[in-house]
């Protein structure tokens, strides 16, 4: 079978809030647990998570290069950290990754990446963590990537990257609003076109007043780090962003995963991280792996 280079990933559960990271400025000197390895050419990515009932639910992109279409899967932790269980929750017939969760007015929400399907759908769930359905009132015209939802100032914000070229989806950020989760949304325009971080990479946090979004570092490669954005004037409708500090790879992950780090989400008293390594895979359907690993 041939093969070609292409990114592993691998999640891990930093166990600190992301808002002392963010403030720390750094992963190092946290606890960190590595979630499991799923087997040859196969790898778990972008993950975001809630607590409920005392458990952690991580959710994330699992995708495996011999088939390479991306679905959702989620992992259980109890409160000692052990892994309860593993499965499979969301598939489509498009690609489907970053599905960020998240809690409102009761329900639990998912808004995963599917720019291959032409739109943006969210999902509520209906049965969680399993059971999910389309919100079909949800309006947002355009395919997003890695669409990033943000409730402040008794409004919703959505920053999120076109589905254009593999340079705009690599560094971009566009930001929307809207009065309620469903829409209808307003596209306030392009904010940012940077490749060294524009392009959402997490859950945006207040930290000493200021809205900060993780956003990825794609120079030289997809996924090479993670930038800080400042975010402010969303109350005035004129957003004002500023890029902000970087923060690197762990150095308790870097020897065997350090090539990149693309996600930086919050999930209460815990934070939730993705690195890579490059290495080998087999050598199918060449033009979806690219669009998926390499932002193509």
């Amino acid at each position: 079978m041939p093969f070609l280079r292409t990114d592993h990933w691998r999640c891990a559960i930093v166990h600190a809030p992301l808002a002392e990271i963010v403030d720390a400025a750094s992963l190092n000197g946290f606890p960190i647990t590595t979630l499991p390895d799923i087997g040859d050419h196969r790898f778990l990515a972008d993950p975001f998570g809630l607590w409920r009932d005392g458990k952690l639910y991580v959710f994330a992109e699992a995708f495996d290069y011999r088939h390479p279409k991306g679905m959702i899967e989620v992992l259980i932790y109890d409160g000692t950290g052990r892994l309860l269980s593993r499965e499979s929750v969301l598939e489509e017939p498009w690609h489907l990754s970053y599905p960020f969760v998240f809690e409102h007015e009761g329900e639990v929400y998912l808004l995963p990446e599917a720019s291959a399907s032409g739109r943006l759908s969210l999902y509520r769930a209906t049965s969680f963590p399993r059971g999910w359905e389309r919100v079909e009132a949800f309006d947002f015209p355009e395919a997003a990537i890695d669409a990033t939802p943000f409730q402040h100032a008794d409004r919703w914000w959505m920053f999120w990257t076109p589905a254009g070229s593999k340079v705009e989806r690599q560094s971009l950020l566009n930001i929307s609003v809207a009065d309620t989760l469903t829409g209808s949304w307003k596209n306030l325009g392009l904010f940012l076109n940077d490749r060294a971080g524009a392009r959402p990479a997490g859950t945006p946090v207040v930290v000493d007043g200021k809205i900060i979004l993780p956003t990825q570092d794609c120079q030289g490669t997809y996924g090479r780090g993670i930038r800080l954005l400042e975010i402010e004037g969303l109350e005035r409708e004129l957003p004002k962003v500023t890029p902000g500090l970087t923060i690197s790879i762990p150095a308790s992950l870097r020897r065997r995963f350090g090539d990149g780090m693309h996600t930086l989400s919050a999930a209460g008293q815990v934070t939730l991280i993705d690195v890579k390594k490059i290495g080998l895979g087999p050598k199918r359907d060449l033009l979806n792996v690219k669009r998926r690993v390499f932002g193509a």
